[in-house]
């Protein structure tokens, strides 16, 4: 009980400076001496401050995935991610132009990819859409969403995400759908075309 008291007080305190201050701004001696721990006690729970980082953007993951289990919709599933990030503006521009932009690349890819899979996956329930073309239909969305969002997050994230994220919801309402069908059709095509060649 109180060595998760004393990590979450540590996360609450990194994400405090990381919306003060550049991330190589931040030291583990600060942290401590905001806690009030010693260095001991921050390397119990972590190598460093990366660390604390990757934790923050894979409790968030989860949460997101949550989201997606209870809502079935990818739309609200990227207002929370969205949420998180408005949330916390400063933090996450820290993090975007730092050396440890990568952290939230990955954050961003592993949220979209997540959700987008499972989305299709669901969508596709009764169509006979190959695997191949329900992960490359996932993936294409994936990659679409993910750059979408970097971009947001470098023009300072001044649209708002929900006016956004709900247009692109209405634009593309049905295409998956209309992707899978097509999907299970070329199955249909070539499964016909290899019975008709083997029965000569």
């Amino acid at each position: 009980m109180v060595q998760q008291y004393t990590k979450k007080m540590i996360r609450e305190v990194f994400i405090k400076m990381l919306n003060e201050r550049p991330l190589d701004k931040i030291t583990v001696t600060a942290i401590t001496e905001e806690c009030e721990i010693n260095r001991n006690t921050f390397y119990y729970h972590y190598t460093d401050i990366y660390e604390i980082l990757s934790e923050i953007f894979q409790t968030e993951l989860g949460t997101v995935i949550d989201e997606y289990n209870d809502t079935l919709s990818w739309e609200e599933s990227f207002l929370l991610a969205a949420k998180f990030a408005l949330q916390n503006k400063k933090a996450i521009y820290h993090v975007y132009n730092s050396m440890q932009r990568e952290e939230l690349e990955n954050y961003m890819y592993n949220v979209s990819g997540n959700v987008m899979i499972q989305y299709v996956d669901r969508v596709s329930d009764g169509i006979s859409a190959s695997s191949g073309d329900k992960k490359l239909i996932a993936s294409f969305y994936q990659c679409a969403l993910t750059e979408m969002v970097l971009r947001w997050i470098a023009s300072g994230m001044k649209e708002d995400p929900d006016t956004i994220i709900r247009r692109i919801g209405q634009l593309f309402d049905g295409n998956i759908t209309l992707s899978l069908k097509r999907s299970a059709g070329l199955n249909d095509i070539w499964q016909e075309n290899n019975r008709r060649f083997f029965s000569y």
